[in-house]
């Protein structure tokens, strides 16, 4: 006789505060949780509808007091039609072709990772990372994954993008790309590159992570419409009435409400 083994309990801790990444002036903290073991897939499954990310093998979320600044956003790829602005972008690159790899860090990638990050994001942290920090952040996942390379047919390797893979979707980890090319708008490409592999696979969702809309950094994942966010425990389509004009003079700023 067989007896079905009960399910480990999972365990989740609160991070300490630490400044916020994306908002000056206010606090950042975190739940944090472990996924790993035979259910890995199906824990980070269940974490990615209720709002978590993920980072190696930790998922998380934000818990920041006083602040829900953060949204969880994805885009439903079955109504998903590219506005006027995504068409032109998809239509100006022609010449660059996706494709998925497995997870495996190469010098190729690092030296583009590299070059974003310090032309993009020098005053960040992972302005900093080494190779084998790039590595670690690529490969160690417990989960199915993919890190998605496009390639341009004159210069080689110009965009990457972290993937996790879901039984409801793709994930965006992380995305990187040659930083200097706005005109070709690489990082909005790769989004729309992942909402077609995802239409292809039968795929309904991509997860794009969090939306800030005080950050402009963050706010343009509501570009990409229509979207869905997570509040009060369930997904919603955004919609007009979301957004809100700040009266103070020359200012504008998105907010949901």
């Amino acid at each position: 006789m067989s007896f079905k083994s009960p399910r480990r309990p999972q365990f989740f801790y609160t991070t300490a505060p630490l400044p916020c990444p994306y908002i000056a002036g206010r606090t950042e903290r975190k739940v944090v949780t472990e996924v790993s073991g035979p259910d890995a897939e199906a824990l980070h499954d269940r974490l990615s509808r209720a709002g978590f990310r993920r980072s190696h093998n930790i998922a998380y979320a934000p818990v920041c007091p006083g602040c829900h600044a953060c949204v969880p956003i994805r885009i439903p790829v079955a109504d998903f039609v590219q506005n006027r602005g995504q068409r032109r972008i998809w239509r100006a690159s022609p010449d660059i072709t996706g494709a998925d790899a497995p997870p495996r860090a190469t010098t190729e990638q690092f030296q583009l990772f590299q070059r974003y990050q310090q032309m993009r994001h020098g005053d960040g942290d992972m302005a900093t990372m080494s190779f084998y920090d790039y590595r670690a952040m690529v490969e160690d996942t417990p989960i199915t994954t993919s890190i998605v390379e496009f390639r341009d047919a004159a210069a080689g390797l110009v965009g990457a993008c972290l993937t996790d893979w879901l039984s409801d979707g793709l994930s965006a980890v992380y995305s990187f790309y040659v930083p200097d090319q706005d005109r070709k708008s690489l990082g909005t490409f790769t989004i729309l590159w992942l909402v077609e592999r995802a239409r292809a696979l039968g795929l309904p969702y991509v997860y794009l992570g969090y939306w800030v809309p005080e950050s402009q950094k963050m706010a343009y994942k509501a570009r990409f419409r229509p979207c869905e966010v997570l509040q009060n425990g369930g997904w919603r389509r955004l919609v007009e009435a979301d957004f809100t004009l700040d009266r103070a003079p020359g200012h504008r700023q998105t907010v949901i409400v």
